[in-house]
């Protein structure tokens, strides 16, 4: 396994991560991406130690807790051998107090959390997505003071917008609050939005990619085809209005290219789209999920090897998109290249 450091901060990740969204099973959408109790999780963590993958995700929204629970199990007797990673801010209930990123929220959001995983700290809190209704600032000094606490060791956020992140960052700087040193982001062969504006303010800034979804919500398992219905045992049947848009057109011209770079190099198409992002700027780890030990395997056989610059560059053409305002003048005229790095930034 190769790792890397998150961002510009002090702490080493494997370069993939393991999701743990299949834990658990409850709810019509965690329900379709997976069931797995605490036994056969056990032997999925014992399947990414072995091959050197430390680092497992969570979310207290993922099966209502369950995930967390199941994680928390299937770690149990090795919490010193991994990193733990989860996230809050989308709604958990109803109350008025259930969702967003408040001083009450967050602190009790951060004890239960403790409580399900059965452990003392978290290596990563993430804030899974913004809160307009809460002040940056009460946000970050209340995520400082559990880090000062214990509680929390590093701080990341989910699914902001660039003004976002960089609004939460200058009121840490300014107050002498701990930072955000990761953002988990979608990013795939399909989905290449983050590289316009975070990709370029995780460079800036220090911020560190997690990656998630990155077989752009299931369609580059190498089983979506032009011209062929979805097949039955996919995901996307019931899932597919939840994750992120994608155009058809380009999913099977990104899919044409990985099906020609299969043949080549005899790896699979999923392996084949981590790796391209693993070659990404800013990339820290990329997380993978899997329902099955033979799934897990399989993705973690994305690592240990790499594409050529001819076959990245290949992709890259095959996943590339128009820039949209304010970007395309950078790419389209020489007077605003001259003053900006390129925006689609090489490997």
């Amino acid at each position: 396994m190769e790792y890397r450091r998150l961002g510009t901060s002090g702490l080493t990740v494997p370069a993939l991560s393991f999701g743990a969204g299949t834990f658990g099973g409850r709810g019509p959408l965690f329900g379709a991406w997976g069931n797995t109790d605490a036994r056969e999780a056990r032997r999925l963590v014992d399947i990414c130690l072995d091959a050197g993958v430390t680092m497992f995700d969570t979310a207290d929204v993922y099966s209502d807790g369950a995930s967390e629970e199941v994680l928390g199990q299937a770690i149990r007797g090795r919490r010193d051998e991994v990193l733990l990673s989860t996230k809050s801010g989308l709604p958990t209930g109803d109350g008025p107090n259930d969702a967003g990123t408040s001083r009450a929220r967050l602190i009790r959001s951060v004890d239960a959390a403790l409580r399900r995983l059965g452990t003392t700290h978290i290596d990563l809190f993430q804030l899974h997505a913004f809160d307009a209704r809460t002040p940056v600032e009460e946000v970050v000094s209340t995520l400082d003071d559990l880090v000062r606490a214990g509680k929390l060791r590093y701080l990341g956020v989910s699914n902001f917008a660039g003004w976002q992140l960089m609004k939460s960052l200058a009121a840490a700087d300014r107050d002498h609050r701990t930072r955000y040193v990761a953002h988990q982001v979608y990013y795939s062969l399909v989905g290449r939005d983050y590289e316009w504006e975070l990709l370029p303010l995780g460079r800036d800034q220090g911020v560190g990619a997690v990656v998630w979804s990155p077989l752009g919500w299931g369609r580059l398992t190498g089983r979506v085809r032009r011209g062929a219905p979805l097949p039955a045992g996919s995901r996307l049947h019931t899932t597919a209005e939840f994750g992120p848009p994608v155009d058809d057109e380009v999913l099977y011209r990104v899919v044409d290219v990985l099906d020609e770079l299969s043949r080549e190099t005899g790896r699979a198409v999923p392996q084949l789209a981590v790796n391209w992002l693993l070659h990404r700027p800013t990339v820290a780890t990329v997380v993978i999920g899997a329902r099955t030990e033979e799934q897990l395997r399989q993705n973690l056989g994305a690592v240990g090897w790499s594409l050529t610059p001819e076959q990245l560059a290949r992709l890259d053409a095959a996943s590339a998109r128009p820039a949209p305002y304010p970007y395309f003048p950078y790419e389209r005229q020489e007077a605003f290249a001259r003053l900006n790095p390129p925006l689609r930034p090489a490997a």
